[in-house]
């Protein structure tokens, strides 16, 4: 049973779990040890798990309803894998979340081979047939540069 998750920067993000097996709390998991299903295999390294390090001890995690359970694409090295949205974390009171070009949204993903992944929003796009229109390719797009104040 996974119970929470753990920041520590310059490492991976950490999942606390509770083992059905005796009920033992492991903390600090990597994701790329993690599986959603029995039979999805070994052949996940952390590089497929998670793309960035962590960057501070504070965070704040949301589970958006509007995006609960909604399908994603994460784009993982050169392959495009499918799954769904589980929650997103986001770092603060450090000094990167305070320059917004340099700012990450981690969004934790439970992929279609069973396996999580956690990819930054430049690594993601989000399926919904009835609202999103699908592109041959994906634009480029512009990393916000500015901080915007209204006095």
């Amino acid at each position: 049973m996974w119970v929470g998750i753990t920041s520590i920067p310059g490492r991976m993000w950490g999942l606390n779990v509770i083992f059905r097996e005796g009920g033992m709390l492991y903390r600090n998991i990597p994701p790329h040890a993690v599986s959603f299903d029995t039979n999805c295999g070994r052949d996940w390294a952390a590089p497929q798990a998670q793309l960035w390090d962590c960057y501070s001890y504070h965070f704040t995690a949301i589970e958006n309803p509007i995006l609960k359970g909604i399908g994603m694409n994460a784009k993982i090295g050169d392959t495009i894998y499918s799954g769904i949205y589980l929650f997103e974390v986001t770092h603060l009171e450090e000094g990167w979340s305070n320059c917004p070009e340099q700012d990450k949204t981690f969004y934790f993903i439970q992929l279609d081979n069973g396996r999580l992944t956690i990819q930054p929003t430049n690594r993601i796009t989000f399926i919904d047939d009835s609202f999103i229109k699908p592109l041959d390719k994906l634009p480029m797009l512009k990393l916000s540069s500015t901080i915007n104040s209204c006095e």
